[in-house]
């Protein structure tokens, strides 16, 4: 039972709150996000980071993510688990919807179950089948019952894209304002969210001003002083700021999990068959690729699911891992000139990576490991003419399920199995943690030995912040929620 500890949750929320300082002098909180105005879009279902930061500061569900990543108290003020971890229970704090009414079990249940079949069809959609039923138990208390048990289960309750909405109006901690990637946001009276008043609460608080920039604009606003902290830095602009030792205060790195490596978009030419496709994986000299980068902690991988620390049913081995790098590309070798041979064709791949210069250094990399078994990398500006695209993604729960999600043949078609989404779909149903485990662990298997993705390691996202700013913490969500920026210093 968690009663105990949602409370303490919510009480040291807004403790975090109240203890986050600004540089002096300033009038309002700068934020830059990197990415493209014409992306933002809160109100939908497929949101852009920028968007998920938006509707997470707009329209909170039931729970939500603090500066740290943890999973807090928002419209649901407190909850218990049952024994079994399949029944989640929620008081809903007393409070209103954007138009008075108050909020109800009922309403909030009825929307949530709208969102959820909205998401159909998704990956997120998928990572939402473990629920088995939400109910409204009484005026003010929820009842959400799993498949199966989810330790993970909060932080997937906790994504931006379950904020509750009336129409366009959320239950946020915050209001909007702007338009094309500019974005003025302001505190909404804790009175107005449910909570207990504070005297002269409007003095603590300061409006966040919210960019959205091409990389380099937001680096230039940040070195010049405009913005005090930029967000949803990758890899492709990382070699845009300083990364040598005097940065380090200045460039934050999350600790997150997820997808970077290369998908098999167009399986034709050397890349049709799971044998030549696993030579070019088996070329690729994954460590040399954090060191050109100068990013310390980054652990390469072989593997779908990584290692994750706290997750029970661990994972696969390394591939190849009896295998020296000279060893591995002396055996992918001998695959491309058989192939050569039979075929009559030039061992020729193109490559699609987003513009940047830290995508510039990723492909040379490439380029050469490839070079060295005797295939060409190729280069393309569009999508539709690459066989290989940078699938770079961050996992929203750490959890084996969300890995094998982003593989469903029905959010993807290309570079899928239809025999692990089933065996997924199996895991679902299984009877024990035992089973669903197993079964999970070969859908995983069926993919490594497809090679229609190939892994390079974590995604890389890291920030830019200022000296002095405390409202930011590396986070392994990757979200940094804009509503604890909003506090005056003391």
């Amino acid at each position: 039972m968690h009663f105990a500890r949602a409370l303490v949750l919510a009480v040291a929320g807004f403790a975090a709150l109240s203890s986050c300082s600004w540089v002096e002098g300033e009038d309002d909180a700068d934020i830059a996000l990197i990415g493209e105005a014409g992306e933002v879009e809160y109100t939908g279902l497929r949101l852009s980071p920028a968007g998920q930061l938006l509707k997470q500061a707009t329209a909170e569900g039931l729970v939500a993510f603090d500066a740290n990543g943890d999973v807090v108290p928002a419209v649901a003020e407190r909850w218990i688990v049952t024994d079994d971890g399949l029944s989640y229970i929620f008081r809903l704090r007393d409070s209103n919807w954007p138009d008075g009414a108050p909020l109800s079990a009922e309403g909030v249940a009825s929307r949530l179950r709208q969102t959820i079949e909205r998401l159909q069809g998704t990956s997120l959609g998928y990572d939402l089948a473990v629920i088995d039923d939400i109910r409204a138990m009484a005026g003010r208390v929820i009842e959400i019952r799993l498949e199966y048990p989810s330790p993970e289960f909060m932080r997937l309750l906790a994504q931006p894209e379950l904020g509750l909405m009336q129409g366009e109006a959320g239950l946020g901690p915050m209001r909007a304002q702007g338009e094309e990637g500019t974005y003025v946001l302001q505190a909404v009276p804790p009175e107005e969210r449910g909570l207990p008043m504070i005297e002269e609460w409007e003095e603590t608080v300061r409006p966040v001003t919210f960019a959205v920039l091409p990389a380099d604009e937001a680096i230039a606003g940040f070195d010049d002083g405009a913005f005090d902290v930029v967000l949803n830095g990758r890899l492709q602009d990382l070699l845009l700021v300083d990364t040598g030792p005097l940065s380090r205060g200045t460039i934050r790195i999350d600790p997150v999990a997820g997808l970077f490596g290369l998908s098999v978009t167009r399986p034709t030419g050397l890349l049709s068959e799971p044998l030549q496709r696993e030579a070019v994986a088996m070329a690729i000299d994954r460590a040399s690729i954090g060191q050109a980068f100068n990013i310390g902690g980054w652990a390469p991988s072989t593997r779908i699911v990584p290692e994750l620390g706290d997750l029970a049913d661990g994972p696969l081995p390394e591939r190849w891992a009896g295998l020296t790098i000279d060893q591995r590309r002396a055996e992918a070798a001998r695959r491309i000139a058989l192939w050569q041979s039979a075929s009559g064709e030039p061992a020729r791949i193109t490559v699609f990576l987003p513009q940047g210069p830290g995508s510039d250094r990723l492909f040379t990399a490439l380029a050469s490991d490839l070079d060295a078994v005797g295939v060409s990398l190729a280069r393309v500006e569009n999508v539709a003419n690459a066989q290989l695209v940078l699938l770079d993604r961050v996992a929203r729960y750490r959890d084996r399920r969300w890995f094998l999600n982003q593989f469903n043949c029905r959010v993807r078609r290309i570079g899928c199995s239809r025999e692990t989404d089933l065996l997924v779909a199996a895991s679902l149903r299984a009877e024990t943690g035992a089973e669903r485990q197993r079964l999970q662990i070969e859908a995983e298997s069926i993919l490594l030995d497809e090679n229609l993705y190939i892994p390079l390691g974590p995604p890389i996202r890291w920030s830019l912040v200022r000296g002095g700013v405390d409202a930011f913490e590396p986070s392994p969500s990757g979200l940094h929620p804009l509503f604890p920026f909003a506090r005056r210093p003391i």
